[in-house]
């Protein structure tokens, strides 16, 4: 059964990702080092106890569909009402709505947790975060008087419906119409695909945020606007009063995340129109400017695309928890230097122990990550002029990376997971699978990380001219070589080993801003994808050392020296050759390409 691993993520929250620096300078307002202890603590608690035991029969029973009606796993409305009433739904959400404003990066260590304990559950929060986060910054102060206060508390759910079935990440071929109406509101029509929780029994309303196009609107992604449109229409008391004329068409059948209900959304057909032409139409209101909903939208994604990061993360450590408790008690042959009586625990066979240590250092690595792109955005939101433009620099450039990073290490470790399970592995019995099945999802959703990887090298690399990420590469550099001056022989060879892996992420990093500058755009896109696990890798090799000098210097345990030891000299290998493809793909790619005919 899966346990938070609160002592690690809050050594990682302090000594890695910059909380306990920014706290112990008043960033975060009176935020004391105790009160985060017992918040990481009591999410541990209520994940590990509450939400872990419903996450499997969610995984065996899905949510189904009736009459337009979708039923949840057994259990999880009742869940979901005690993790609302836990406050929990409200961590980062403005005070005035209801809502802690605590920092981003407490947040999402929280997310770590409720997704290890079930990722299937923790998507209906997620969105709903990201939906409260879109009406704050971009919603008219009525939009936000009569919805912001119920789905803070959690009363109320948010959706994000972007996809079409012909319009997948081209958000610019989407049809979904939208025609105004005397009384300043919007009708829509249309379809929507892959909307998750998008109906549901464990919240009262369904606030539903609607990308759609008006008549008049210009052509492609400049043409798109952003709507509220509730599942039940809100009076000016805040009561629930008639259904709006949207509903659940049919619920997908997925490899995994089988609780989450996944819906093609139907509007404005007439199923819940008064009957009248003047009615029909999901009734909805305008998030923000006409023509102008993609920038409110991407307010959204850009805090579903760090959540779904801690999905990676989430799935990588419940992985490695159920992997590393498995290689404890499975026994098998004798591994060498056993000395024990009858066959050896495989933990003891090093092929094992190398495949376990893996799974550790990547999903550390992808914690540490995403909890300092967390850091970033919290900067960014307590800080003022140059250094505010620098976090939020800093915040874009790690985004892509935290998304595409991290959620590739969780594919990776469930798969490895499985491995050292053998032939268990492939058992539904055993559970391991179902980490697979649910990882596999999230390199997909919230922009592929193909697309991750084009936003980090067209968009983010070019920040301040390439300034932000030389900086950055700076840093790196210093976390490298402070290792190699702590002469302490139990990091063995790491300080050569960051080094030069920070030289192929530095070389790769030049050769594509020039690369770009010259106007060679395809050549540069052949090698985004290498190189945003090249910098993945670079990252996490620099952030285990970060943690492991921490330790060092405070006296700590040793295993974090030995975990970064392990990192630079077993995985760091493959920056070199990543560095490579980056520099070298793309002729040989483009004359491969006839073979695709």
């Amino acid at each position: 059964m899966y346990k938070a691993p609160v002592e690690e993520i809050a050594f990682t929250l302090n000594h890695v990702a910059g909380l306990s620096d920014a706290l112990e300078i008043g960033r975060f307002g009176d935020l004391s080092a105790d009160l985060v202890e017992a918040i990481l603590e009591e999410a541990g608690r209520f994940a590990g106890n509450e939400m872990a035991p419903l996450g499997e029969i969610g995984d065996k029973q899905g949510a189904s569909l009736t009459d337009g009606k979708v039923k949840t796993p057994d259990g999880w409305p009742e869940l979901y009402r005690h993790w609302r009433e836990g406050g929990w739904n409200g961590l980062t959400a403005p005070e005035a709505y209801g809502g802690q404003n605590l920092p981003h990066m407490l947040n999402v260590a929280a997310l770590e947790m409720w997704n290890s304990a079930s990722m299937a559950f923790a998507l209906a929060p997620t969105l709903t975060m990201g939906a409260i986060e879109a009406l704050v910054a971009h919603g008219s102060h009525a939009l936000k008087e009569k919805y912001l206060a119920k789905m803070v508390s959690g009363e109320w759910t948010g959706t994000m419906n972007l996809t079409e079935p012909h319009a997948g990440s081209d958000l610019g071929a989407l049809k979904t119409r939208a025609e105004r109406s005397d009384d300043g509101t919007y009708r829509i029509f249309g379809q929507k695909i892959f909307i998750t929780w998008g109906e549901h029994d464990a919240a009262d309303n369904i606030i539903h945020l609607v990308l759609a196009r008006l008549p008049d609107a210009p052509a492609g992604t400049r043409g798109i606007s952003l709507f509220l449109v509730p599942k039940f229409l809100v009076g000016d008391d805040g009561s629930l009063e008639a259904r709006n004329d949207v509903f659940c068409h049919s619920i997908e059948h997925k490899l995994g995340i089988h609780g989450s209900p996944t819906c093609t959304m139907i509007y404005g057909d007439g199923k819940y129109s008064p009957g009248n032409d003047e009615d029909k139409g999901a009734v909805g209101w305008l998030i923000g400017e006409e023509n102008k909903g993609l920038a409110c939208m991407f307010t959204m994604m850009n805090n579903a695309r760090l959540a779904v990061g801690m999905q990676g993360v989430a799935i990588a450590e419940a992985a490695t928890q159920k992997a590393v408790a498995y290689a404890q008690d499975r026994t098998q042959g004798k591994a060498p230097g056993w000395s024990g009586n009858g066959m050896s625990p495989i933990i003891e066979h090093p092929d094992i122990a190398r495949t376990l240590i893996t799974m550790k250092a990547l999903t550390q690595g992808a914690r540490a990550i995403c909890y300092a792109c967390a850091h970033a955005i919290d900067m960014s939101h307590h800080t003022e002029g140059a250094e505010a433009r620098h976090w939020t620099e800093r915040a874009a450039l790690l985004t892509p990376i935290a998304k595409s990073f991290a959620t590739d290490a969780g594919v990776d470790v469930a798969s490895l997971g499985i491995q050292v399970h053998g032939g268990m592995g492939f058992i539904e019995e055993t559970g391991a699978a179902r980490y697979l099945r649910d990882a596999r999802i999230a390199p997909i959703y919230e922009g592929t990380n193909g697309i991750q990887a084009i936003d980090l090298v067209t968009r983010k690399l070019p920040l301040s001219s390439g300034d932000q990420v030389r900086g950055f590469l700076g840093e790196l550099k210093e976390i490298a070589d402070k290792v190699s001056a702590s002469n302490d022989t139990a990091f063995g060879e790491t300080g050569d080993r960051l080094r030069a892996a920070i030289a192929a992420l530095e070389t790769a990093t030049g050769w594509l801003l020039e690369t770009q500058g010259a106007g060679r755009t395809a050549d540069a896109l052949a090698g985004a994808t290498p190189y945003q696990r090249l910098f993945g890798l670079v990252l996490t090799g620099c952030y285990l050392a970060k943690g492991a000098l921490v330790a060092a210097d405070n006296g700590g345990p040793e295993k974090r020296v030995a975990l970064c030891r392990f990192m630079a000299e077993n995985l760091l290998a493959e920056t070199s050759a990543l560095k490579d493809r980056v520099i070298s793909g793309a002729a040989s790619l483009q004359a491969a390409r006839a073979i695709l005919a």
